[in-house]
């Protein structure tokens, strides 16, 4: 058929089939990291084209056992160094193709979704996975409010092999861009990525500041690479599968993390925290009773219902502790997959998407001055109050418009220089923190003469 793409070839199962096929590999002996594969090395860490021995570093990852479940760490290696020839053939290799776009990169937060295990003929159902995938990210509270604010790319990257390595079981290889593998350090839902090849294929959009690799699978599982330093800037690396229906909720948990830079709310020991208290804004030592004394933490929402069920108080166990700290509900997103982020922490996550994506920002300069009928233009999310003023005085006829002009302003036309401000604030009661709203409101000048 002309301009058809081939689909994938993969077997697509439904999520009861997938149900059934997890509980069945869960009910066999775990495979040790060292009979994973041959060798004790992974194939995403066995690329004959590397030089040297691989790097001692490690870094932690959290992964997810199946829907529904609690969080697990692991510490694994580091991917080694790129060779100058696999910098080379990434650079010549795919696209970066807008999906979704809501305005500049410097004013927006940008979600970069980068292709694992797709053919060059796969591309297309690439993209289309991602919108897909997407789509249900951004239904999610803050997600869903706040979506005029994101970005979102699809960076390809060919494979020569359609799938991923340890899909269905840990004797599988494929030869894929990202090095994809379940199985990894011997946990089957552990899809681990080489984080090199992740930071040269995400280097390619302008501006990356979530990354998420999807990898060209039906089956479970995900990770969350939180501890490393991009020099693209974002704070760290989502993975997926593609084709599974629960596999997304991953990708939300982990941006609590990037974007909230909120705690994990579980605990997978009898671990008692003995620390000084905590820097992540979802956890603490104290009582409900000492926060609010306090004033700090979330004390402003105690006694609050939240949207993850029950109400805002202080619940022992977090942060992978379970006695000695307190988290905010009893079952968040942070804690459980499948859960709403609580008040504090959607709180947490619109205050990271405003630290990517300014309250105001304009593409038209404020260092000149603008002469005759220059049109000023802004960018403000869709709940914003916009006010503009001139000389100090509003000017309510347009207040609220986003692009204007001196004459529609009522800037005098006497040939002196006038001041136009702009004031954009932030209605939302999603965010009481007074140092957090201050990310939600902004101001802009420009000198203005007709």
């Amino acid at each position: 058929m002309p301009g058809h793409t081939p689909r994938r070839s993969r077997t697509r199962l439904t999520v009861a089939a997938a149900i059934a096929v997890a509980a069945a590999l869960a009910a066999t002996a775990p495979v040790a990291a060292s009979q994973s594969w041959s060798g004790s090395t992974s194939p995403a860490r066995a690329d004959k084209d590397r030089t040297g021995s691989p790097s001692s570093d490690h870094v932690e990852v959290e992964y997810f056992n199946g829907p529904g479940s609690h969080p697990h760490h692991a510490r694994i290696p580091t991917s080694a160094p790129l060779t100058k020839k696999q910098h080379s053939k990434i650079k010549d290799d795919g696209d970066v193709v807008p999906i979704k776009k809501a305005g500049p990169s410097n004013a927006k937060v940008d979600v970069v979704f980068i292709g694992d295990g797709y053919t060059a003929d796969q591309q297309n159902d690439f993209h289309a996975d991602v919108r897909r995938n997407w789509a249900q990210v951004a239904k999610v509270e803050p997600y869903a409010q706040y979506k005029d604010l994101f970005n979102v790319w699809a960076v390809d990257a060919h494979s020569k092999d359609s799938g991923v390595s340890g899909d269905p079981t840990s004797d599988v290889r494929k030869d894929t861009a990202l090095g994809s593998y379940f199985f990894c350090d011997g946990m089957e839902r552990l899809l681990c990525v080489d984080e090199n090849k992740v930071e040269a294929y995400a280097s390619k959009a302008a501006d990356p500041d979530l990354v998420i690799v999807l990898s060209n699978s039906t089956k479970y599982g995900g990770a969350g690479y939180n501890d490393i330093s991009s020099p693209s800037g974002y704070d760290g690396i989502a993975t997926a599968s593609s084709d599974n229906a629960d596999a997304v909720q991953l990708v939300v948990h982990e941006s609590g993390h990037s974007f909230g830079k909120l705690a994990d709310e579980y605990w997978y020991s009898e671990n008692e925290h003995t620390g000084p208290e905590p820097g992540e804004p979802n956890l603490s030592t104290l009582s409900a009773e000492e926060m609010a004394a306090r004033q700090t933490k979330w004390h402003r929402w105690l006694g609050q219902t939240s949207p993850d069920g029950g109400t805002v108080g202080t619940y022992e166990g977090g942060g992978c502790c379970a006695r000695g700290v307190n988290r905010p509900t009893e079952n968040s997103i942070m804690r459980t997959l499948g859960r709403e982020f609580n008040l504090p922490g959607r709180e947490a996550m619109i205050a990271g998407f405003h630290k990517h994506a300014p309250a105001v920002s304009s593409t038209t300069p404020t260092d000149r001055q603008l002469r005759g009928a220059k049109r000023i233009r802004i960018e403000a999310s869709d709940e914003a109050r916009v006010r503009w003023l001139v000389d100090g005085g509003e000017a309510r006829k347009v207040r609220g418009e986003r692009s204007v002009t001196p004459g529609t302003l009522g800037v005098p036309d006497d040939g002196r220089a006038h001041t136009v401000t702009v004031r954009v604030t932030n209605p939302t009661d999603a965010v009481r923190d007074p140092r957090l709203r201050k990310l939600l409101n902004g101001t802009l000048q420009w000198s203005v003469k007709r």
